[in-house]
């Protein structure tokens, strides 16, 4: 990025402009955003409601799983209301340091949301693993702020997103913004591409291990659980490392390609997360009928 000459007074608020180039469709492109956040909300909340009151599930898998469901409501509801307010009510406008929380919360969430876990772990470890998650998001989301809140912003308040970007905001700076740059860089590959290499082999070793199981219905149901998953998990890695790339090197990526997969990272797996992992195991899916059944004969 080339030094901008910082000749005028920074601002002190901005305005989301949501997709630029679509804003005649922002009402039809809202309607699937509303869907997938009353989704993502009542999913994640049931399932934390299941797993909290449900001694049975206070093992290290569920509690996982509900570690993972606050991270997806944190993840969706510091994005999609906002979203929703500027196709709906064009309600773009936000205060550099509402930017800074917002980027803080979306950039902590998203590090911290791939929790991965193993069945065989004590209470006291599944904490420490819990806490250790947060406090690495924490550490490296930290100097993502500073980063930005350094920065001036002369030249225009109207940023072109539905959310705040680290990259999407920083580059609206006048002034030197390569240190934002490789530092970006460096926490997608040590955070998001260790994490995603990880998660590979991982799999590729659960696959191995499912191939030899004796019985055909267990490898079927085995690879019909690590398909789903999978298929979760690239929703949230494959454009969210899409987009931190293209944020720095795609200058020839239409802008609108560019907003709309980096809310699929923000609105798929909070959506679907509930139903591949909660709903699809046999506890939790017992536990959710059996109280609406008992709802039910109390009605």
């Amino acid at each position: 990025m080339a030094t901008l000459n910082y000749t005028g007074t920074s601002h002190s608020f901005f305005i989301l402009l949501g997709i630029p180039g679509l804003e005649d469709h922002h009402g039809g492109i809202s309607l699937p955003f509303f869907i997938s956040y009353l989704v993502a909300l009542f999913g994640n909340s049931l399932l934390i409601f299941v797993i909290i009151t449900n001694h049975r599930l206070h093992e290290p898998m569920y509690l996982f799983l509900c570690m993972l469901a606050l991270a997806d409501l944190i993840l969706s509801t510091t994005t999609v209301p906002k979203a929703l307010a500027i196709f709906w009510f064009h309600a773009g406008a936000i205060s550099l340091d509402g930017i800074l929380l917002a980027m803080a919360f979306d950039r902590y969430v998203a590090i911290c949301n791939p929790l991965h876990y193993s069945t065989v772990l004590s209470h006291a470890v599944t904490l420490r693993i819990g806490l250790l998650w947060s406090l690495r998001s924490f550490c490296v989301i930290l100097p993502d702020v500073f980063l930005v809140k350094r920065l001036p912003f002369c030249h225009t308040n109207l940023l072109p997103h539905t959310y705040c970007e680290h990259m999407a905001v920083a580059k609206f700076a006048c002034a030197d913004i390569r240190v934002n740059v490789w530092y970006g860089l460096s926490v997608l590959f040590s955070t998001v591409v260790l994490d995603a290499l990880l998660i590979l082999v991982s799999y590729s070793l659960i696959l191995y291990a499912v191939f030899h199981l004796p019985s055909r219905g267990a490898r079927q149901k085995a690879l019909g659980t690590c398909g789903s998953h999978l298929g979760v998990i690239s929703m949230f890695y494959l454009p969210g490392i899409f987009t931190i790339i293209t944020q720095r090197f795609g200058h020839h990526v239409p802008l609108h390609t560019h907003i709309l997969l980096a809310n699929v990272c923000m609105l798929a797996p909070p959506m679907l997360n509930p139903i591949i992992y909660g709903i699809k195991t046999r506890q939790i899916r017992e536990h959710v009928l059996n109280t609406l059944s008992l709802q039910w004969k109390k009605c």
